[in-house]
C-alpha cells in the first residue's frame, strides 16, 4: 500500500551514530531530527568531519543508526532484514554520486537499464523507461556509448537517468558535481532543478555553497548536529520540461 501523499518521504527522529566504543568511541551523529516533504529540495552541507557523509549513508539505507528512528516514504527502515532494505533501498531511492559509479563496458542504456533489471521488469519495459529517461537528461543520442566515450558532464547525466528509472520517492545526490568542470555542473544542476519543478524530492549533499543555492532549503551539520535549517528562495533555473516518467515499476 502506498503512504498518504501528505506524509513525509523523509523521517528522521533523534537519530545516532557511534563508531566504536568506550574512550575511543567516535559520535558522527547526535540526536539529529530532519523531516522532507514531497518535492522539497534539500541541501545537506558541513566541513568534513560535520557527520554529512554518516547521514547520507543512513538515509540511503547504507549504514544503519546507533538510535533513533528512520522512516522512509513511511516505512520503518529499523525493523526490515537486510533483503527487503535492499528491495526498498533500489525501489524508493534514486542515487547519483560524485564519481558516476557507471558500469565501464555497458553502454549508457544497459547503466539506466540496470536497477530495473534488478526489480525484475521486463526487457522491453526496461529498454523503453530507460530511453525515456536518457532523454529526459539530453543524452537520446548517446544511448550506446560507453561511459568511456562520454565526457564527465555526460557520464553524471547518465547517472541522472539510472537514478530517475525507476521513479523513486527521493533523488540523493552526493556532491554530484563534484568531479565536473563548470559548464557540466550547470547543465546537471540545471536537470536537478527540473526534476524538482516537476515534483521529484532532492536531496543533496555539498559543501559548495553555488550548488546549495539551487535548493529550497539548507540543512547545516556541525559535529554531528543540525545547527541550521532555513529556506531559501531557489536559484533561477532554466524552465521545466514538461515530458515526466512513469510513477512507479510496473
Amino acid at each position: 500500500m502506498s503512504p498518504p501523499q501528505d506524509s513525509p518521504v523523509l523521517d528522521v527522529r533523534h537519530v545516532t551514530k557511534v563508531y566504536g566504543a568506550g574512550e575511543t568511541a567516535v559520535h558522527a551523529l547526535r540526536g539529529v531530527s530532519v523531516t522532507v516533504q514531497r518535492s522539497d529540495y534539500v541541501a545537506i552541507m558541513g566541513a568534513s568531519g560535520s557527520g554529512k557523509s554518516t547521514l547520507m549513508n543512513i538515509l540511503g539505507c547504507l549504514d544503519v543508526p546507533s538510535g533513533g528512528r528512520y522512516l522512509l516514504d513511511g516505512v520503518d527502515v529499523g525493523v526490515l532484514e537486510e533483503r527487503r532494505l535492499s528491495v526498498l533501498r533500489n525501489r524508493k531511492i534514486g542515487f547519483v554520486f560524485q564519481s558516476f559509479n557507471l558500469i565501464p563496458r555497458m553502454t549508457a542504456l544497459a547503466n539506466v537499464e540496470l536497477p530495473l533489471a534488478y526489480g525484475g521488469v521486463r526487457g522491453a519495459v526496461r529498454r523503453r523507461r530507460a530511453l525515456a529517461a536518457l532523454d529526459r537528461v539530453g543524452l537520446a543520442d548517446r544511448v550506446g556509448h560507453e561511459p568511456s566515450e562520454l565526457s564527465g558532464g555526460q557520464q553524471q547525466r547518465v547517472a541522472v537517468a539510472r537514478a530517475l528509472v525507476t521513479a523513486p520517492a527521493l533523488l540523493l545526490a552526493d556532491e554530484p558535481t563534484g568531479n565536473l568542470d563548470t559548464t557540466s555542473t550547470q547543465e546537471v544542476l540545471g536537470i536537478l532543478d527540473r526534476l524538482n519543478v516537476s515534483g521529484r524530492t532532492i536531496v543533496l549533499i555539498t559543501h559548495e555553497d553555488e550548488v546549495a543555492a539551487h535548493s529550497k532549503r539548507v540543512i547545516r551539520l556541525v559535529d554531528g548536529e543540525v545547527v541550521e535549517d532555513r529556506r531559501q528562495a531557489p536559484v533561477d533555473g532554466p524552465p521545466p520540461r514538461l515530458s515526466m516518467l512513469g510513477e512507479g515499476v510496473r
